[in-house]
């Protein structure tokens, strides 16, 4: 069985009575919403650390990459 946790948060009293009122299960909300907001914060992280190395690429020199290529196939 998957592992779960509870996750709580306060809402103003209309908004809850509007939810009751058009049948919106906030379960379902709060997961989809919360899954996508950690895909685009991690989305966001996987930008950050491409441009880190894409500011490195041009550091290493076109014999140097040769080189590693060489030794890569070797093994």
């Amino acid at each position: 069985m998957a592992d779960y946790v509870v996750v709580a948060t306060k809402i103003p009293r209309k908004l809850k009575e509007l939810m009751d009122r058009l049948g919106i299960k906030p379960s379902p909300v709060m997961r989809r919403a919360l899954k996508e907001e950690v895909r685009r914060k991690i989305l966001e992280e996987l930008e950050r650390r491409a441009e880190r190395l894409r500011k490195r690429l041009p550091e290493i020199s076109d014999e140097e990459i040769a080189e590693l290529i060489r030794e890569d196939r070797e093994r």
